[in-house]
């Protein structure tokens, strides 16, 4: 008997699992977690010492028999047991009073992941108490949830920018008519601010300090007013602390590559479509999803690049547990869209 099917909706789950973040939701009650997903595992005691939040406060600041591991790489599993880990403790603290329930998931992937790393991903949370687990495009995930009207039949155009991937898709009929997922996304942007502060200030910063350069001053294109940071790290030449003041423009060169990137492939998407579905894309515009999508002015940025309308999604962060959340609710969308384990 699959006990998931005699529970009422509230018992199952969306996840989100992002490489940056994993989102959860539970119907009726909404997100009820996001945090980083990040474990710091206890290399003397073999053993999990913190998920989440609080793993992600030792990055950089752990003692020698503390290790921060990120279970995923590039929107795919790299460390198996630190996945379920992460995931079987998400998921009890989901359902804090009931943890007794094995509930159905529905978990959004990059779409272009292949069937091994898909099986991976299905068994690590099998393997964390779930009962059954549905898998589903996060473009597809996505565009339900920034509102897009994806059983119609007319092109819908998504760019979904996460921690790890950057997966761009145009759906019609609830099905992708074309999908590609670029493995640069807001690690790399995060990897090319560290470097840019090695290179031009000799500054050695930690993946925390450039994520909050990016949010506070990264830009895609010029800005109306000059904005600027403290940075504070170490000097690679001095060997001691030390701090810079860096503007908007300085990062925004330093990023001008990342972002020729997803440019570029956003562009090559454009010149895939059918010319009947690129008809409606010129009508409908692009919609931007995940944190990359907060980059300032990225959205302007593509407007001059494909001189197409450019939105960003009302909650792009959430769009991807927002929409699985949905599919949770129409099982027969669900089983039409998803892989089931």
């Amino acid at each position: 008997m699959n006990l998931a099917k005699m529970l009422p909706f509230a018992s199952n789950l969306a996840i989100d699992l992002g490489t940056a973040n994993t989102c959860v939701y539970v119907p009726g009650r909404g997100i009820v977690l996001n945090e980083p997903s990040v474990v710091a595992f206890n290399t003397t005691q073999k053993c999990i010492e913190a998920v989440g939040t609080e793993a992600k406060e030792m990055l950089g600041r752990t003692p020698q028999h503390l290790q921060s591991i990120k279970p995923l790489r590039d929107g795919v599993i790299a460390d198996f047991e630190a996945a379920e880990r992460m995931l079987t403790d998400f998921i009890k603290r989901a359902h804090r009073r009931t943890r007794w329930i094995r509930p159905r998931v529905v978990i959004g992937v990059p779409a272009e992941i292949t069937q091994v790393e898909r099986r991976a991903v299905q068994e690590s949370t099998l393997r964390a108490k779930a009962s059954e687990v549905y898998l589903v495009d996060e473009p597809v995930a996505a565009a339900i949830g920034a509102g897009l009207p994806i059983t119609e039949p007319a092109g819908n155009m998504i760019v979904d920018i996460g921690g790890g991937t950057t997966d761009i898709a145009v759906i019609s009929l609830a099905g992708l008519v074309y999908s590609k997922s670029v493995r640069v996304a807001g690690n790399e942007m995060d990897e090319a601010i560290i470097d840019h502060m090695k290179k031009a200030h000799r500054l050695l910063i930690g993946e925390r300090t450039a994520e909050a350069i990016k949010i506070q001053v990264g830009s895609a294109a010029p800005l109306d007013e000059i904005l600027q940071i403290e940075v504070k790290g170490r000097h690679l030449t001095e060997g001691v602390p030390k701090s810079v003041t860096v503007e908007d423009g300085e990062i925004r060169e330093a990023l001008a590559g990342v972002v020729d990137v997803l440019v570029h492939a956003i562009r090559d998407a454009l010149e895939a479509i059918p010319p009947e579905l690129s008809a409606d894309i010129y009508d409908r515009g692009i919609v931007m999803t995940g944190g990359g999508a907060l980059l300032r002015n990225l959205d302007s940025r593509l407007r001059d690049e494909t001189h197409l309308p450019v939105l960003v999604a009302e909650e792009p962060l959430s769009s991807v547990v927002m929409g699985a959340g949905k599919m949770l609710m129409d099982l027969p969308l669900l089983r039409k869209l998803g892989s089931v384990a």
